[in-house]
């Protein structure tokens, strides 16, 4: 009888931390969502407002519809608004950038991975050390140096200089340290006795890598995945000093430029705050599932 209680009352503890964890992580998003559909340009404080105060103006100018505005209540004098360039413009540019930055940091940073991981060849360790010294230091130190590579290199290939998206993600994959660290450290964990039953059967040791390490890897190949979505898809410093005009603009960017010093139009930011949300969830809601899988599978026996 004591047992069943001790039991129950972990129970009740455990589910009132879980409850505790969820509204907390709950509140801010409700406040966002709450301001970006309330009337005027209020900062999210508010978890309730009444239904007067409800309006989708925040909502039709980011997704770029036409709206009228009041200017004078007087006269009844209006005006129409409407987003030039739409902030969906912004959203697609921060998807392009941040999909094909993911895929390409998962392609150079496995490829790297798998050669340290399980070849051999001279300063393979200083490397190693070199690249684990390398993520210590965050790209924002290396801001001057990217403008003015991009600057010179945009002088002789416009398509990857300044103000350009290829220049971006050209300055997103070079972080990869961290991500080589990540994979390197998964392919370790692999036996190498599968690999080796698949040479002896006359598979190349790229067949090996592409048909037996790669299906088997995929758990981390997703997690890198989403991590470097996330990253790119919210990185304000380096996108705001590459990408100059606003038909280039990441979210982030595009977002930034409602909080003026005169006026901070908290409205409109919090309504493209949450549409920013949609592709991450969305990546993170496709990409569980090879992370489960990988959980679930069980661990790979000798």
């Amino acid at each position: 009888m004591r047992a069943q209680s001790e039991l129950k009352l972990r129970k009740t503890l455990a589910h009132i931390c879980l409850i505790s964890i969820i509204t907390l992580v709950l509140i801010p998003f409700v406040m966002v969502t709450i301001a970006s559909l309330r009337k005027g340009q209020f900062p999210p404080s508010a978890l309730f407002v009444k239904p007067d105060q409800l309006s989708l103006e925040h909502w039709k100018f980011i997704l770029g519809i036409p709206y009228r505005e009041l200017v004078n209540p007087a006269t009844g004098e209006t005006r129409v608004i409407q987003a030039s360039p739409s902030p969906l413009l912004w959203l697609w540019n921060s998807v392009l950038v941040s999909g094909c930055s993911s895929l390409g940091i998962i392609l150079l940073s496995g490829t790297a991975a798998y050669a340290f991981a399980r070849m051999r060849f001279r300063f393979r360790s200083s490397i190693l050390r070199t690249l684990l010294i390398l993520q210590m230091f965050p790209a924002v130190l290396s801001l001057v140096a990217y403008y003015v590579l991009l600057d010179y290199m945009g002088q002789h290939f416009r398509l990857i200089g300044l103000n350009t998206l290829p220049g971006l993600i050209a300055i997103y994959l070079a972080g990869i340290s961290v991500n080589i660290w990540m994979i390197k450290g998964y392919f370790d964990t692999v036996p190498t006795s599968m690999e080796e039953s698949a040479r002896i059967d006359g598979a190349s040791q790229f067949q090996t890598f592409l048909r037996i390490l790669l299906p088997m890897s995929a758990p981390i190949f997703a997690v890198v995945f989403i991590l470097s979505f996330i990253y790119t898809m919210s990185e304000y410093p380096v996108a705001s000093v590459v990408l100059q005009t606003s038909d280039t603009w990441t979210l982030a960017v595009g977002a930034n430029s409602f909080l003026y010093e005169q006026e901070k139009l908290w409205g409109t930011f919090s309504a493209l705050a949450v549409l920013g949300g949609l592709p991450i969830t969305i990546v993170f809601l496709l990409c569980q599932k090879f992370v489960a899988s990988g959980i679930t599978s069980g661990g790979v026996k000798e």
